[in-house]
């Protein structure tokens, strides 16, 4: 079976208003299998970056189990992983897995971005660091979002990797029952073992694909307003891996000479 990569939330909410489909960055490969005894698991990693993935099950009975596995780190385009356990039951198995993008041991973790916008293009900053209204958790406490209209064009901020795509949505909304239904692209970037993500694009405003590789500058796609937002604008996130959160956000550092902790609202970039 395919397990989907769950790696945009920002946070665990559930809605219990809205009904739209949900759409996933990425897939991988789970399997399992208990038989004569026992229990084999696959896993295969398709991304162009680490994986990290967990196991669990919703049998406490299993839980000695699944503790022994702790988070296997999967290679770029690994082969097929294959655990086997010996375990003597007459329950039912029923394993669960979860994913999050990026390396633990990637040490590195720094790294001067562009902006993530064509040359000559000029926006003002709708919200920065530490923003009241939706950078306030650690996984986005260090997104910056940036003026661009419906239709502007986005860029990768540095050379990497396409880990990421969701670009199905069509609508946003300004109440958080909207938060996981944006559309965005998420690239890695090796040299440091961060990831860039680009959010609130427009439906099918992506102009790659999960594997593709990218170079600083590349239009990637076009600016939008799904998801959870009150106006146009493009939210642009730098993230490192975490040991308790998966992913968090990072301080950012634009080769034009702009820090990130120095972008507040109503500030003005020019690339």
């Amino acid at each position: 079976m395919y397990v989907w990569g769950m790696t945009l939330a920002f946070g665990c909410f559930e809605s219990n208003k809205l009904r739209l489909k949900k759409y996933y960055q990425f897939d991988y490969f789970a399997n399992y299998i208990y038989k004569d005894d026992t229990l084999k698991i696959e896993l295969q990693n398709p991304l162009n970056c680490p994986l990290r993935v967990s196991i669990s099950s919703p049998d406490k009975s299993l839980h000695y189990i699944t503790n022994k596995f702790g988070t296997l780190t999967l290679n770029k385009k690994s082969d097929t992983t294959v655990i086997k356990y010996y375990l003597k039951t007459n329950r039912k198995i029923i394993l669960e897995f979860n994913s999050v993008l990026g390396d633990l041991n990637m040490n590195n973790c720094k790294e001067v971005f562009s902006l993530p916008f064509p040359k000559k293009k000029g926006y003002k900053i709708i919200q920065g660091y530490n923003g009241s209204h939706s950078h306030y958790d650690a996984y986005s406490k260090c997104a910056i979002d940036f003026s661009l209209q419906i239709n502007d064009t986005v860029c990768s901020a540095a050379d990497g990797y396409v880990v990421g795509v969701i670009k199905d949505y069509e609508f946003g909304g300004k109440t958080e029952d909207w938060v996981d239904y944006c559309n965005c692209i998420t690239i890695y970037h090796p040299k440091s073992g961060l990831f860039t993500q680009y959010v609130h694009l427009i439906k099918n405003g992506s102009f790659v694909k999960v594997g593709d590789t990218v170079i600083k500058g590349q239009p990637i796609g076009l600016s939008g307003m799904t998801g959870y937002t009150t106006k146009p604008h493009l939210h642009f996130n730098v993230l490192k891996p975490d040991k308790n959160v998966g992913l968090t956000s990072t301080n950012i550092e634009f080769e034009e000479g702009y820090k990130g902790m120095e972008l507040t609202e109503n500030a003005s970039v020019k690339k």
